[in-house]
């Protein structure tokens, strides 16, 4: 692994068999973004990482499943550069995201009017069947008790977001599921972090949702965000 980057900013993209997307996400990122783009195998079956690796990404690997777990591995990586990224930009990699739109996100960072950017999947910039009814209601309810409890305003949970690598630290991550998106916001939310929402468009994936696609991942992404918003009290 290469340990020399002066990149300010590094796209951190958790993957799981991947491989008709993964190309799609890297050749969309802006060039300004694509010095250090981290795509960690999180225990693929296909050819996720040949794709990813050919697209001119670093691929890491963490065999344990885990969306959490997946983004913890590529965050010690980070951390361990010579220069570590000043700021981290989460995207998936299904190709549901737009990356081009990631300049909008970092922007309210690199001007010192946030710490935390959350992309927004707003109603009218959703493809029609992009979420499911689950999801709707699960990031509605999850929001209304962020606030509730927090004081702090969200309407999503979206994984697209760009955070500054420093303030990522303080929150101290240990989610290593479902609960990652919602415990960064809950903590951003107690610890009275500087955040922004930003719209962004959001479409069908490519391929399976490894989470909504099935009932059984549904039922348990539901109980752990729930689980972590009232952990966090």
């Amino acid at each position: 692994m290469d340990l020399t980057s002066d990149a300010g900013t590094a796209i951190l993209i958790p993957a799981l068999n991947e491989e008709g997307s993964i190309s799609k996400v890297i050749q969309s990122i802006p060039s300004a973004y694509k010095k250090l783009v981290v795509v960690v195998d999180n225990g693929s079956t296909d050819q996720t990482a040949v794709q990813a690796q050919n697209s001119g990404a670093i691929v890491l690997k963490e065999p344990v499943k885990g969306y959490g777990k997946a983004c913890l591995a590529g965050l010690d990586y980070l951390d361990q550069l010579a220069t570590p990224p000043e700021i981290i930009v989460f995207l998936d990699g299904d190709f549901s995201d737009h990356p081009e739109e990631m300049t909008g996100l970092i922007k309210p960072i690199t001007e010192g009017r946030a710490d935390l950017v959350i992309g927004a999947r707003t109603a009218l910039n959703r493809q029609s069947g992009s979420m499911t009814v689950p999801q709707i209601f699960g990031n509605w309810l999850s929001t209304k008790l962020i606030r509730l409890f927090y004081g702090v305003t969200f309407t999503d949970l979206g994984p697209f977001r760009a955070i500054r690598f420093s303030t990522l630290k303080k929150l101290d991550m240990r989610d290593q599921d479902f609960g990652w998106t919602v415990e960064m916001q809950v903590k951003a939310a107690k610890m009275n972090i500087q955040c922004l929402e930003v719209p962004v468009h959001y479409r069908r994936r490519i391929g399976k949702s490894k989470v909504s696609g099935t009932i059984k991942g549904t039922i348990l992404a539901g109980y752990k965000i729930l689980f972590t918003i009232f952990r966090n009290l």
